[in-house]
């Protein structure tokens, strides 16, 4: 009979160990590491990188928004603790009263068993642990279980599963297209390491796994290159449920890890204009100096680019829900890669380059090889390098360093430019009386 209960026992054991791992996924050629054995109480693990909020398209029609005071029993979620959360404890043993270490806890279902007061008037929230079937609560800071969840709160640690759930469901198998150029592979396989990695715009992508990422971005959307077959990810916030965080943190560097930032469930290049689609293929230069995001050692990264540098127009991607599209720009010297978000509306454009709107196509670029403007291959060189040599002309000064300062003239009929130098010092570009450079001075 000892053999009957110990054999069910394990049985259960490994069934529940085999749900618990089915929502911890890795993507490919993932690092085993040696095995250490850390104290709970000091354990330091590495956060993945979040995710962020959506549209009302996909997210807002299949992922429910629960708030803290409209929890139902039921509810399953995972622990997935950060570093703070590793020196200060999250849950309580409901047998003992004692506080249980969160790296103890670290990938255990718990499903949410209400709330409740004790006699010493003490609020708390109740799980029952799926892994061990032990009761835990977390015990409310200070105020009632009512001003908390009012107060948009959350419990620490708590990744919502139902999101991941619901996300394997829609999605796994899925054809998607990335919509921004940083995402992630993990680095190791019995830990949290991960490295950023760079991806083009609209690439196709296959989804082949879905597991959980953090408390805030739950959802780990692991996916699939369909050219290439490498795997990268990205942990998404679907429907917000205790992700713990305000909707102004949604923003600027997490914005990103909003699902409709990441990822289009079509390709957004049939929305592109036919007057915007005839550009593509076209050899165009640049008008002015802009900065543009281009790969160097394995990370993109923004680079500024010279006046009369000459690129061939490959590809052009739309920016939904904006009048912005990509630009895919192949340098025809060098061949190097680079993006550029531009508009080709003349208006309700911001940013300025030398008071003209910078993001507009036609500020930007002039369509043609930049190399047959009135300059020599020496001088454009010179251009594009931001300097400035004797026997330039006034044009071809206002390309390579743009607009002076200020202006002082002799009455020799020389004149000079004079520029506000970045470190305090000024340029004085010399004049002669043919109107071209016939010298530089700084001071």
């Amino acid at each position: 009979m000892k053999r009957m209960i110990l054999t069910a026992g394990l049985a259960l054991a490994m069934l529940t160990a085999m749900a618990q791992d089915s929502y911890i996924v890795k993507t490919k050629n993932v690092k085993k590491l040696p095995v250490t054995v850390v104290n709970a109480a000091t354990e330091v693990t590495e956060e993945t990188p979040s995710a962020e909020e959506e549209p009302k398209d996909f997210v807002g029609k299949n992922f429910k928004y629960r708030s803290l005071c409209d929890w139902q029993e039921g509810m399953r979620f995972m622990v997935i603790p950060e570093k703070y959360d590793l020196l200060v404890n999250t849950f309580c043993d409901a047998g003992t009263g004692k506080e249980v270490g969160s790296g103890k806890l670290r990938h255990k279902i718990m499903i949410y068993k209400g709330h409740s007061i004790t006699a010493d008037n003490h609020h708390r929230i109740n799980f029952v642990c799926q892994d061990d079937n032990k009761s835990y609560y977390y015990q409310i800071p200070n105020g009632s279980f009512d001003d908390y969840c009012y107060g948009k709160m959350g419990v620490p640690t708590l990744a919502y599963l139902d999101d991941v759930d619901k996300a394997r469901e829609l999605l796994l198998g899925q054809s998607l297209f990335t919509k921004q150029k940083t995402f992630f592979i993990d680095t190791q396989a019995d830990g949290d390491g991960f490295e950023e990695v760079t991806v083009p715009k609209q690439t196709e992508v296959k989804v082949t796994a879905i597991g959980v990422g953090t408390r805030a971005y739950p959802v780990k959307i692991i996916v699939e290159d369909v050219k290439t077959g490498k795997e990268f990810y990205m942990n998404c916030v679907m429907s917000r449920t205790n992700n713990g965080m305000r909707d102004d943190e949604l923003i600027m560097d997490n914005a990103k890890y909003v699902f409709a930032n990441s990822f289009d469930l079509i390709s957004g290049t049939e929305e592109v204009s036919s007057d915007i689609t005839k550009y593509i293929n076209k050899i165009v230069y640049t008008k002015v100096a802009t900065g543009m995001i281009t790969k160097g050692a394995g990370k993109e990264r923004e680079v500024q680019v010279p006046r009369l540098t000459e690129f061939k127009i490959d590809a052009i991607y739309p920016i939904p829900n904006s009048q912005y599209v990509t630009l895919q720009l192949v340098e025809t010297e060098s061949r190097r890669q680079y993006t550029k978000d531009v508009t080709f509306e003349h208006v309700s454009i911001v940013g300025d380059i030398d008071g003209q709107q910078e993001a507009y196509f036609g500020t930007l670029f002039g369509i043609g090889e930049g190399k047959l403007r009135n300059t020599t291959t020496a001088t454009r060189a010179l251009i594009r390098a931001g300097r400035v040599a004797p026997g330039m002309t006034e044009d071809e000064v206002l390309l390579s360093v743009g607009e002076p300062n200020s202006t002082a003239s002799s009455s020799n009929g020389r004149y000079d430019w004079i520029y506000k130098r970045s470190n305090g010092k000024l340029l004085i570009v010399q004049f002669g009386k043919t109107g071209k450079v016939i010298g530089t001075k700084v001071q």
